[in-house]
């Protein structure tokens, strides 16, 4: 399976590490910034870096040939409808909630400033509207009293959205296809981001 990693920051590279040990072909990796460290990890490993033209939007140019499913990690540009029709299988990508609660940047923030008890993570496939695609995967965890966002993240949600990234890209390896659940529009709620 040939994959295309668009991403950055340290999940980025975590995912990059994952991928590399999970019997797949990484056919390139697409970033916003040259200078990210997703991007120096992959020149090191010899896979072809592509810097998006628009740091909001990965286009079907950006996506390497041959492609079979497009993984985010990490990335807070769109996948362009070309860009998705350009891989065999789309796209899926990892948010940190239950969606559809808390769609947008700051999911985790938003996790904390309304006193969830629970969080979770969710792989849902890439769409049009941001983090409203179908869900691939999802598994909840509790929220620590007092926790911060980066707490939570760094505890819970980042390994967890490894290991469900790594159980979607085996099911897509084993079927040739991905698992999609419709999300319940009646429970979507949205995390804009927060003043700091």
């Amino acid at each position: 399976m040939r994959i295309t990693l668009v991403g950055s920051r340290h999940f980025g590279v975590t995912m990059l590490n994952m991928l590399r040990q999970h019997g797949v072909e990484i056919a390139g990796v697409v970033v916003a910034d040259a200078e990210d460290r997703l991007a120096a990890a992959a020149r090191a490993a010899g896979i072809k870096v592509t810097v998006q033209a628009d740091p909001k939007l990965v286009t079907a140019s950006e996506i390497a040939g041959g492609t079979d499913l497009i993984v985010t990690a990490h990335s807070h540009a769109r996948v362009s409808r070309e860009a998705l029709a350009a891989a065999k299988l789309g796209g899926i990508g990892y948010h940190p909630s239950l969606l559809p609660r808390h769609r947008g940047i700051a999911a985790v923030e938003w996790t904390i400033r309304e006193g969830d008890p629970i969080a979770g993570g969710t792989v849902y496939h890439l769409a049009d509207q941001m983090d409203a695609g179908a869900i691939a995967a999802q598994e909840w965890c509790f929220v620590k009293k007092g926790e911060t966002a980066r707490e939570l993240w760094e505890r819970a949600l980042a390994p967890l959205g490894q290991k469900l990234l790594g159980e979607v890209i085996d099911y897509a390896k084993t079927h040739n296809s991905l698992p999609a659940k419709p999300q319940d529009e009646q429970f979507a709620t949205l995390a804009p981001k927060l003043p700091h």
